[in-house]
């Protein structure tokens, strides 16, 4: 069970357990946990334990059922990433710049492993504002592969930490990788996306994206899927692009008008993609790009979606999360989280469009930076576990939902 959950959840394509029924209607709030610093990560569930960690750079554990904590780990960096989970361990890229191995029942530090000598005094090294996730680890046949913002990819062993090797792209690697055969593909704030075998970290082939008037380099960050000889990704030149996987040429790309697609979620035939600023969200057929359907959430989609049999769960980064029927796109339920009912009317009109002088109000990042941290934005995807649903959020709470 373990190895399922590392393997979708790396994929960036997740995936739901047979028994977790669809939340058809709002869930209702079992428990909360409240932490001292906004979350991005997004939980990993296994062995009724979920594992994230949070900006007040510390990995928990806590008890799926109750919210309780089984144990925590303080590292010396903001943890942006999102921990990989199997054989009993839990791996964890600080952002510190240490590759971290714990026991998974007890949170023992099993091994610790050095891959940017710079970060561990200065912190990961970050693009601008807007990169708000790290690398997450992937691992793949016993072996850890992860970016970092030193331009590197790495390759490193997973029972004990020594690298295997490492590619430097021409800039910050911030993208979880995903694998396809005998490649590694990843993106990077050059624009590149880049395939790698796996084995040697030797370059098989690389695509540059487009570009865009206000972002020229046409960044590649957010989120990868892989299926049907593509890598789907998103990219700050407002495309979605599908690449062959062998040869490294487009088969089909989608521009959007208002920014930036960064969320890709995989099942099956379809791809559910997410939009920052059109805040849309659409079910696209992944061997042509063809929409099948698209609805508009209000609010902004960072992160990825969480599916069950006939439902789709997706956070946004203003505090909403919603219920989306997977046939039809229609929105069955929307659950505001505490920051949201207590802050959005500062910042919005009672039907989720933006006050009129919203320019007034926000006028710089940081000051847009802190409204989504105090709204409860969800960056993260949602957990699923039988009848309970785990979701992170920028206000520092977890929240345990249960289906009604």
């Amino acid at each position: 069970m373990n190895r399922l959950i590392l393997i979708c959840f790396a994929a960036i394509t997740i995936c739901t357990h047979a028994q977790s029924p669809d939340f058809e209607s709002t869930p209702i709030v079992r428990w909360r946990f409240r932490t001292n610093a906004p979350i991005i990560s997004s939980p990993v569930i296994s062995d009724g334990l979920a594992f994230f960690g949070g900006l007040d750079s510390t990995l928990y554990a806590l008890d799926v059922a109750s919210g309780a904590v089984k144990w925590k780990q303080k590292t010396n960096g903001e943890i942006r990433s999102t921990v990989a989970v199997a054989n009993d361990r839990v791996y964890l890229l600080g952002g510190n710049g240490v590759l971290s191995c714990f026991e998974q029942q007890t949170g023992k530090v099993l091994w610790r492993s050095v891959f940017d000598n710079t970060a561990l005094f200065l912190g990961e090294r970050r693009y601008d504002f807007a990169d708000y996730y790290h690398s997450s680890p992937l691992l793949h046949e016993g072996t850890l592969y992860f970016g970092s913002g030193n331009s590197r990819i790495n390759a490193v062993n997973a029972i004990t930490g020594d690298v295997l090797w490492t590619f430097v792209a021409g800039d910050i690697v911030h993208i979880t990788p995903v694998i396809v055969k005998d490649l590694i593909c990843f993106g990077s704030f050059d624009g590149n996306l880049y395939a790698l075998n796996r084995s040697t970290g030797d370059l098989r082939w690389k695509f540059k994206t487009v570009g865009h008037q206000y972002f020229p380099d046409g960044e590649v960050h957010g989120a990868l899927a892989s299926g049907h000889g593509s890598i789907f990704f998103g990219s700050r030149d407002y495309n979605i692009y599908a690449v062959d996987v062998r040869g490294g040429y487009s088969r089909w790309n989608r521009k959007f008008t208002g920014g930036w697609a960064l969320s890709h979620t995989l099942t099956d035939t379809v791809l559910y993609v997410g939009t920052s600023d059109d805040r849309l969200l659409l079910a696209l057929d992944a061997r042509t790009g063809q929409e099948l359907w698209k609805v508009n959430v209000n609010f902004n989609i960072f992160g990825n979606c969480a599916l069950t049999s006939s439902m789709i769960y997706v956070g946004t980064i203003w505090g909403k999360l919603y219920g989306v029927d997977r046939r039809t796109g229609k929105i069955r339920w929307a659950f505001g989280t505490d920051g949201y009912d207590k802050n959005h009317l500062k910042y919005f009109k009672a039907d989720d469009s933006y006050r009129d002088d919203i320019g007034k109000i926000l006028k710089s990042a940081p000051q847009w930076i802190g409204a989504e941290y105090s709204m409860g934005g969800i960056f993260s995807t949602p957990a699923i576990s039988g009848e309970m649903m785990i979701v992170t959020t920028t206000e520092g709470v977890v929240y345990g939902l249960m289906g009604r």
